[in-house]
């Protein structure tokens, strides 16, 4: 039976070519030869109902013209948006499969319970795919916006205020308190956007906008290098497509365009 293969050696995945562009090799076997002690997961299927398989490989796919190595993040701008996520869910499940062979209670080796869970074969324990849960927030004051540059951003663009969900916290007071802690800003009339899988390696992104009410901003300076407000005609760089963070701009843009 020919099922869609999502390999990965590391964060790259392996696209085929095709004569419009790139897809996922859709084959009965795997498209590279598999070592004995490769595991293949099960993937729940394609909306179309196509299986899904995916694997890691210990090294790049690359004496085949038929194929191309590219980086998750890329894959984004060469692959259909059901492949993307597809591929997303993928790396994610070999990620946590890779990091829990072990049971973290009395050792033992870890066996696949279900296409989404483990059980230790020694004491029973269960385990499930951990998700970090991360809060992103589109700032607005008047017709400007806040945008921040993280100081672990490997280029020059701006994002906006995020951070991890601690435990206790709900969605909307974690926003609260990474606005808080890393600008110094007040905040108020929170509503909520939506909401993108983020498999960097294992995280969702839930994303607001929010209202300026006070404050100076004073940056957290071992998170933030930069930040101020900008409005629409003096934007610096911005975040790539693929990131919510640039889905709450691009919607603030076209608000502020058809406001107009």
């Amino acid at each position: 039976m020919k099922c869609y293969w999502f390999v990965f050696c590391k964060t790259d995945i392996v696209l085929e070519k095709t004569a419009d562009g790139y897809t996922i090799p859709l084959s009965e076997s795997c498209p590279t030869p598999l070592k004995a002690w490769s595991q293949v997961l099960d993937i729940d299927p394609m909306p179309d109902g196509t299986h899904v398989k995916a694997v890691s490989i210990d090294m790049p796919l690359t004496d085949n013209p038929a194929f191309e190595m590219c980086g998750l993040r890329n894959s984004y701008y060469k692959l259909a948006q059901t492949f993307y996520l597809k591929a997303g869910k993928c790396y994610e499940l070999l990620y946590w499969n890779q990091n829990t062979r072990f049971c973290g209670v009395c050792g033992a080796p870890m066996k696949l319970n279900s296409e989404i869970s483990k059980r230790c074969t020694n004491c029973g324990k269960e385990v499930w795919p951990q998700v970090s849960t991360a809060v992103i927030v589109l700032v607005h004051r008047g017709e400007e916006v806040l945008l921040v540059r993280a100081k672990n951003f490997k280029d020059n663009h701006y994002g906006l205020v995020a951070g991890f969900v601690e435990t206790g916290e709900t969605f909307e007071e974690a926003v609260h308190r990474e606005v808080l802690e890393e600008t110094g800003i007040q905040i108020n009339n929170l509503r909520y956007f939506g909401s993108q899988p983020w498999p960097y390696p294992c995280g969702i992104m839930v994303g607001y906008n929010a209202d300026y009410v006070g404050g100076e901003i004073h940056l957290q300076w071992n998170e933030l290098c930069k930040g101020s407000w900008f409005g629409k005609d003096n934007l610096p760089n911005l975040p790539e497509k693929l990131s919510i963070a640039r889905m709450l701009i691009d919607d603030w843009l076209e608000n502020t365009k058809n406001n107009k």
